[in-house]
């Protein structure tokens, strides 16, 4: 019998990286992709079948694409869209261009991936394309304005995609974690450092007091609700192997109270508590 395929991104650590180690367990094909070569590398040596994917360069995407056709005969039994990253600040604070890099990595990149996919999965007659969104793809929270609105865009447009593909055995379906154990706040303070001039800004004293000891503070960097990645795996699992899988899978507390609370508090009710945060 056939192994069933998967592409995966941002697999150098995280989710991405959990998810490929388990799946390659339980005896599926899997291709982890990595932004950078050296990480690569690294899972190659672990045993994965692993390339270059960035979100950012259209040619790695067809690149990868390419390399899994050739591997698999021309098929692929399911993606897994992951790999993200933030640029923390207000959104008063962030430049244009730090906007639009985010959305190149956390969206049109992932759109341009899923496009190239969808021939494939037509032409063999099913698939599943599994989009890891965020708590933040439906809950606006301060600081974190560009992953926000990524977030929040990604959702439109695999809803949308969802219905369009209701005509077709493609499944379409969305992880919604809340904090997860990963390098993402690390990574974030890159983008941070590039791109947010916080000493000149109007909320300069709110960056002292809040964000900036979130960031680099250790102490601080673990969410009272944050569990491994392996939550969102098992998750994962149950959105490729379910035979009727659901359109969402939401994972950790957080996410479930947040939908509640956005569904139920009037509005400046919501803000509120949301400013809190």
């Amino acid at each position: 019998m056939q192994k069933k395929s998967i592409l995966i991104t941002g697999c150098s650590s995280g989710i991405g990286y959990d998810s490929a180690c388990t799946l390659h367990r339980r005896g599926w094909q899997v291709f982890a992709t990595c932004r950078k070569k050296e990480d690569c590398e690294r899972l190659r040596a672990e045993g994965l079948k692993s390339f270059v994917l960035d979100y950012e360069n259209p040619k790695s995407i067809t690149s990868a694409v390419k390399k899994v056709i050739k591997l698999t005969g021309g098929t692929l039994d399911a993606l897994f869209n992951n790999g993200a990253y933030a640029i923390p600040g207000a959104v008063e604070d962030l430049p244009r261009d730090a906007l639009k890099q985010t959305f190149e990595a956390n969206l049109f990149g992932w759109h341009d991936l899923i496009v190239q996919i969808i021939p494939i999965m037509r032409a063999q007659g099913h698939g599943r394309i599994i989009n890891c969104s965020s708590v933040l793809g439906f809950i606006p929270m301060r600081w974190r304005g560009s992953y926000v609105a990524t977030k929040y865009a990604l959702e439109g447009l695999t809803d949308t995609l969802r219905i369009e593909m209701r005509d077709t055995n493609i499944k379409i379906i969305l992880l919604q974690p809340g904090p997860i154990t990963s390098k993402f706040r690390h990574n974030s303070i890159i983008g941070f450092e590039k791109w947010i001039k916080w000493q000149n800004s109007a909320r300069a004293s709110q960056y002292k007091s809040i964000l900036i000891n979130r960031l680099y503070n250790k102490s601080l960097q673990k969410d009272q609700f944050e569990l491994p990645a392996s939550a969102v795996t098992k998750k994962l699992i149950r959105a490729l192997e379910e035979a009727y899988p659901k359109s969402k899978y939401m994972v950790t507390i957080p996410t479930y109270v947040s939908a509640i609370l956005k569904r139920f508090l009037p509005n400046p009710w919501f803000d509120k508590f949301m400013s809190k945060r």
